[in-house]
């Protein structure tokens, strides 16, 4: 079953990458990666990591069944001094992101169907104040059925 939300993990990122110029507001190179962890200072460029968050499975008829995979999507970067006008373009492109893929068919996983998007947290507080770092995290749920 890993290899399904990895599946469906590396279908989301190569569709941000695959987005024509002019879709999102800044430049994004989406990495789908195991292990989000990243240095503080890997985060002086913009970083766009998927990585699969869960999977629940449920039965949907005596032969198949349905698997609802979780796929996290972190925006991140350090920021200067002025974080009341630095977070908020960051803000902008996560909508852009949520919107972009909100019901849009996975070229590289056509079976998974988008179910819902969260932004939860839309920003940690705690990574602003204490290294002045916006992370947001979309949770885009997709549907396959096996």
């Amino acid at each position: 079953m890993m290899g399904l939300a990895i599946d469906i993990a590396d279908a989301v990122a190569a569709e941000i990458n695959a987005a024509a110029d002019g879709t999102f507001s800044q430049v994004v190179d989406a990495q789908r990666q195991v292990l989000p962890a990243r240095e503080l200072s890997e985060l002086t460029t913009l970083k766009v990591t998927v990585v699969p968050k869960a999977i629940e499975i449920s039965g949907s008829t005596r032969s198949v069944s349905q698997y609802d995979v979780a796929i996290d999507i972190g925006v991140q970067k350090k920021l200067g001094k002025d974080l009341d006008v630095e977070v908020s373009p960051l803000m902008t492109l996560v909508d852009e992101i949520a919107e972009y893929l909100r019901k849009r068919q996975l070229a590289a996983a056509p079976y998974a169907a988008w179910v819902r998007t969260a932004n939860d947290p839309v920003y940690v507080p705690e990574h602003l104040a204490s290294q002045r770092v916006f992370t947001s995290l979309l949770t885009i749920t997709y549907r396959a059925m096996r």
